[in-house]
């Protein structure tokens, strides 16, 4: 698995397509972040994503992320997309970061959700150490989540509709 991002100018982070039995996908409703975070609906749920520690393999940073934002831990690998998959932020979004960052660059898995829904605890997440990520959560069908999320990032979820395609059936 690829260890590091290849543009710096990119935030390195990784996603988590999470799928279930019935070859659903997590999708969590995000919570606001602050003023420049004013997404309207449809377009506030998104699989669980987030940065790449020092140190961590993207792998080993998906498993956190999905543990640190759903709870859930009971997980098979089924693939990791070819590429990283990068989007830029908008203007707003880019003073939260004091223009370190152009964007995010991710690197995606596919990972079988082995578990139970009442192991998926959104409200209190990574054990009730993390700060909630989401307000809500669904299961939903892969091909609908590019109309989901915040527009800026539908290429990249378009992207991963199609190297996950394969995985989303029951």
């Amino acid at each position: 698995m690829t260890a590091c991002a290849p543009d710096s100018r990119y935030r390195p982070c990784v996603g988590v397509t999470l799928i279930n039995r019935d070859g659903l996908i997590f999708v969590g409703h995000r919570r606001s972040k602050g003023a420049f975070d004013q997404v309207s609906a449809p377009y506030l749920w998104q699989m669980p994503q987030g940065g790449i520690d020092e140190g961590e393999t993207p792998f080993e940073a998906a498993l956190r992320e999905l543990y640190e934002e759903t709870n859930v831990s009971s997980v098979k690998f089924l693939a990791e997309a070819p590429t990283w998959l990068s989007y830029d932020l908008p203007p707003d979004a880019k003073k939260s970061w004091s223009g370190k960052y152009v964007g995010q660059t991710q690197r995606w898995f596919a990972l079988r959700f082995l578990g139970q829904d009442d192991e998926i605890d959104i409200h209190a997440p990574g054990g009730g150490k993390h700060k909630p990520e989401f307000d809500a959560w669904r299961w939903e069908k892969l091909s609908a989540l590019p109309d989901l999320i915040v527009p800026f990032k539908r290429q990249v979820y378009l992207d991963v509709v199609e190297a996950f395609s394969p995985f989303a059936a029951p």
